[in-house]
């Protein structure tokens, strides 16, 4: 007796088949699967694939930046085996021309260091000498009279009471004041002032004494820039100064300074015959 199917029976399904049931609750046509479309899915699944593909690029950028940098070391490396590859004899050459170099360069440098020393050394001397210069031309200034100076010193005031102060009396005066110690001399009087130098002579003249071919009357003060402990001394001492303006009928009043100005120059004479000696 054979075994007979009902007519009315459906074939089995497979085991591994889903059913999707559509948005209106029918049932699928034809009984086959339904593929699911991309706006139903999750989000997350819809972003796995651009992730995956952005990791990609990334992943690439990485890998080519790595094998630049190989590269990039590879032909380094080349280029510092240069003398690698030379022979004994050339590097041994090498090494000597540097050699030679160093020494030239260090004989250049010492040459120039002495140079430099030397000028220094010039410049330091040619500074003093013309400091030493300045100081000498100052000095010779002064006792010529060309420049005009201030220091330490004394004002004697001549006053003619009785009688008349004489050319000799002043000159006197000069002549104590110079020997003990004045570096700079000058008589005001009615009429100017004369500066006071080596070859400063005096004459009576018509109530006054002329002074260098200057009329100069009473009274008369000279200025004197030295030691005032030493030239006071001098023009008070018994029978000098003062006592011969006093026989003259006049007076004489020392005063000490600690500043004394004499503003009073002189120009210099032109040397016609006199040369100096080389």
């Amino acid at each position: 007796m054979t075994d007979e199917k009902p007519q009315n029976e459906q074939p089995d399904e497979p085991l591994n088949e889903m059913w999707v049931e559509s948005d209106s609750g029918d049932e699928p046509v034809d009984g086959r699967l339904e593929p699911v479309p991309d706006e139903e899915k999750a989000p997350e699944e819809r972003t796995a694939g651009k992730k995956v593909s952005g990791a990609g690029v990334l992943i690439g950028v990485l890998l080519a930046l790595l094998g630049f940098a190989f590269v990039v070391q590879i032909r380094s490396n080349t280029t510092d085996s240069t003398y690698a590859a030379a022979r004994e004899s050339d590097l041994l050459q090498f090494l000597s021309d540097l050699d030679s170099n160093e020494r030239r360069l260090n004989q250049e440098i010492a040459s120039l260091q002495q140079t430099k020393q030397e000028l220094q050394s010039g410049a330091e001397s040619r500074d003093a000498a013309l400091a030493e210069a300045k100081a000498r031309a100052d000095e010779l200034g002064i006792l010529a009279g060309t420049l005009p100076a201030h220091g330490p010193g004394i004002i004697l005031q001549f006053v003619e009471n009785s009688g008349t102060i004489k050319a000799g009396t002043l000159l006197n005066a000069v002549q104590e004041l110079r020997g003990s110690g004045a570096e700079a001399l000058q008589i005001d009087g009615t009429g100017g002032s004369v500066r006071i130098i080596a070859s400063t002579s005096f004459v009576d003249a018509d109530g006054g004494v002329r002074v260098d071919g200057r009329r100069l009357t009473g009274p008369y003060t000279i200025k004197a820039i030295g030691d005032p402990a030493a030239m006071r001394p001098a023009v008070e001492i018994h029978g000098g100064v003062v006592a011969g303006v006093t026989r003259d009928g006049g007076n004489v009043i020392v005063n000490q300074r600690d500043v004394v100005e004499i503003n009073e120059i002189r120009t210099p004479p032109e040397l016609q015959y006199a040369q100096p000696v080389r």
